[in-house]
Order: C-alpha cells, then structure tokens, then sequence
C-alpha cells in the first residue's frame, strides 16, 4: 500500500492502525538483510497507533496522515531515539523534542517507527556508513549496489516496503538520488527564495544555505500529501500533460550512462507522444556556477552550523572537534578535514555573494525567456555503484571506461538546482534491462513546489510506478 492507501483504508476504517503498524515491524525484521533501520521505537509506535484506533472508534476526527509509519533519517531529531548522524561522538545524543518539520506530521497523525541509516554525517552519496556498529545500506533492485545517499536509509526502506513513506535530507542531492536509485519519489523543496520551505530546526546541518529536509515515497502523491501537511498547504491534482513546456538543457543530459540515456530517451519520446512541448534550450553555466558555490558552502558553512545546533539541542560536551576526530568512513574524514582546515574559507564571500545569485539568475531567465512549466533531466547520468565497504564512495566505472569519483559524478546533474535553491522531483522513469531504476527529475521556479508536484503527479501516470524489487 501507498503512504495515501494506508491512510485512507485506516480512515475508513478498512484497516486498523496497530495491524498495519504490527504489519510494517514484522517487515522489518524479514529485510534486515537490506541494513536501512539502524532503530526502532515498536513500543512507542504500538502505542500511538492504538491511541489513533482508540481516537477512531469514539468518533474523534483523525489528522491526514493518522496512522502513517514513518523512517527517519538519522541526522532528524526525534524525542523517542537517539538521533546520531551516524557518527559515533553523538551516538549517545538523545533530543528532548522532534524536529520541527517532523513534529507537524507527528502532529498531524504520523508515527515514527524508527530512523534510518545515512552515510556519515550526511557527507555522502552512497550510504555506506564505515562507523563501528553501523549498516551499510544495500539497494533492494541489486543488493551488490548503493542505494544513493545520505539518505540511502530512508529511501531503501520505502522501495523494500518496509515504510510507505519517511524523510531525508538534501543539501546537494542526498533525497534525489537515493530515490532514483531505489525507484521512488523524493522531492528537494524549495530553499532559494525569501523564506525557505521546511525548517532546519532540529536538523543536525551541514550547511543552512543548501540544507533541507525532504519527503520521499512511492508515488508523487503520496510526497504531497507529506508536503501539504509540512506546509499547511493543498494537495494539488495532476495537470494536463498536453501543452506544457518543459525544457531539457543540454548540459544536464551530456555524458550520461549508456543504460541511463536510454531509458530516459524512452521517457521523452512517450512525454512528447503525450503533448509535452520539450524545449532543447541549453543553460550552459549552470554546471561551472555550481561547482563554484556547492564545496565552499558546503565544507564551509559546517563549522558554524554544527556547533549551533549542539547548543540548540542541548548536547553538552561535544563540539565540532570531537566529532571530526571521532569520523570513521574514510571518504567522510577526508571532507570533514576540509571543514576544519576550512580550505573553503577564501572561496566563500564570492560563493553566497556573487555566484549564487548570478545561478539563480540564470535559473530564473532559463524559466521566463523560454515560457518553461518546468526543467526535466536524468536525476543521475550513472546507474547506482557497486557498494565500496573500504572507502566508503571511492570511484566507479561508467561504460567501461576509466575510473571516475563516485561522488561528484553521481550528483552532477542534481547539483546546479540545489544551489539554486529551486524546487527538483525526482521519479522513476524506468528501469535498465538489469532491472536498476532509472530516475527522472524535474525542476521549477523557486516556490513552484505545488505546481512542480501536479506536475510530477501527470508525468508519473503516464510512465507508470515500478515494480516492488526482487527477493522476499
């Protein structure tokens, strides 16, 4: 069942909330082998769904997502466990309340079941998390494989139907990709106009200029059900294909993945059969302004950022040092080195003063001058790598050639738009002949989340959700 399938049969009272609860911790313990819940509250969460069945059966109005399982990534607080970031220095860490996007779906009737495995400190794109105790996080459509990251957890559990639904975070694509390759929908909400989206608060960051918390599920209805009640806003319905304009830049569609290419040539030959006015207009800087804007925010604005939420969450005797010497995965101790040495120190001013304006221009005129609805390329030009146990990322091969850094090619295409700070969907678009899920992004202007979901609504009707993966 979907996130919006459970919540409506329990409304109905077609189902109870205990029984799919009961349901989804039995699925747990039969795909442990997937290594994505690193804790689960079942106490906690057979008692809140005993209340909402109890709250049923008098009559009492239910909240929109009354009864809803969710995983939580690792680095959200949650008042019932500990909230790691998958680091051992804040192994202990046990928040006194849930994070604020968190806490309005808990209010609205969802349950925390437990939280997810993330790679380290959120510093990844694979979810192989190095730490002593920790998972390393195996991608259900090929368990050799990552399931993306830093929120692999998360979306891995949500493809292996464990959960219906859950967050991660984003901070240049760590939702995006791991829908992608675990074949699912992630939204990135927006966070370049003049008030973000989500909140940050309770959120263990990296960076609050990038950082956002995202909702990830089966379909795109069910990530905007989760988003209208994060926002207080409506679920919107899906557009009309016929007629919208969507532009397809060729700098984010170069040097994908022979499988990858495919399937997404597939996707815009059906799209175009459907209507859609595919619009072949190139925005040639957005890679080279991205690449000035995502390390020197992102290896930069830590050393502020972590500290701040340790005082605001209470932790005592941790600071940004002992967690740096306590990091574990190598490709993690690496970035984290940069943070401390704050390499990025001189790159900054010019990285949030000049080149991200100048990005989120060019962003903006792409979108007016060419009348776009919305921005479509692969969410990944790479399939998902072969799991690294020893790095951590490390290289992969892409159609045989040599080795290239497993991370800044895997986020490529995403990244432009997290520095922006505009709205970005990520769908399945199919999958390769192996079987691996192939995702499809979509983009729009800064605070078109709303119309950018109805569109992802109409664009995943016509290309269809995926199959559940193979295996148990």
């Amino acid at each position: 069942m979907t996130a919006t399938e459970v919540v409506g049969a329990i409304a109905r009272g077609e189902l109870t909330a205990l029984a799919y609860l009961t349901s989804v911790l039995e699925r747990a313990a039969e795909r442990a082998d997937l290594g994505v819940v690193v804790a689960l509250d079942p106490d906690g969460a057979r008692t809140a769904a005993a209340a909402i069945d109890a709250a049923r059966a008098s009559g009492a109005p239910l909240g929109p997502l009354a009864g809803l399982p969710l995983l939580v990534k690792d680095n959200i607080n949650t008042a019932a466990l500990p909230t790691t970031g998958g680091t051992p220095a804040l192994r202990d860490v046990r928040p006194t309340s849930d994070a604020e996007v968190l806490a309005r779906l808990v209010a609205a009737g969802a349950i925390v079941v437990g939280k997810s495995t993330m790679h380290e400190l959120a510093f990844g794109v694979t979810t192989t998390n190095l730490a002593p105790g920790a998972a390393i996080a195996r991608n259900p459509y090929d368990t050799s494989r990552i399931p993306g990251g830093s929120s692999g957890g998360t979306a891995a559990a949500i493809a292996a139907r464990i959960v219906p639904a859950g967050l991660g975070t984003d901070t240049g694509a760590s939702v995006r990709v791991p829908a992608a390759f675990s074949g699912i929908v992630g939204l990135r909400p927006s966070t370049g106009g003049g008030r973000r989206r989500y909140s940050g608060a309770g959120v263990l960051p990296l960076s609050h200029t990038l950082d956002t918390v995202g909702p990830l599920g089966r379909t795109v209805r069910d990530v905007a059900l989760l988003d209208a009640v994060v926002t207080d806003g409506p679920v919107p319905a899906a557009v009309e294909l016929a007629g919208l304009r969507i532009g397809t830049p060729a700098v984010l569609w170069n040097d994908l993945e022979r499988p990858v290419a495919a399937v997404m040539h597939e996707a815009r030959r059906r799209l175009a059969e459907a209507g859609v006015v595919l619009v072949d207009a190139d925005m040639p800087e957005a890679l080279a302004l991205a690449e000035k804007i995502v390390f020197p925010l992102a290896l930069h604005e830590p050393r502020d950022d972590i500290p701040a939420y340790l005082r605001e969450t209470g932790i005592e005797g941790i600071t940004l040092e002992t967690i740096a010497a306590g990091i574990a995965s190598p490709d993690v101790r690496g970035a984290f080195g940069a943070v401390t040495a704050d390499a990025f120190g001189d790159a900054y001013p010019d990285a949030i003063a000049v080149h991200r304006p100048r990005l989120q221009q060019t962003y903006a005129a792409y979108i007016a001058e060419h009348h776009l609805d919305a921005i479509l390329f692969p969410t990944s030009p790479v399939l998902p790598a072969p799991i690294d146990a020893v790095n951590g990322s490390g290289t992969l091969t892409v159609d045989g050639g040599p080795p290239v850094d497993t991370f800044t090619t895997t986020i490529r295409t995403v990244g432009p738009g997290s520095c922006a700070g505009v709205p970005s969907l990520s769908l399945p678009a199919g999958r390769t002949p192996a079987g691996l899920p192939v995702g499809l992004n979509l983009e729009g202007p800064v605070d078109g989340d709303t119309a950018l979901l109805a569109i992802g609504m109409a664009v995943e009707t016509l290309l269809g959700s995926l199959p559940a993966p193979p295996g148990r």
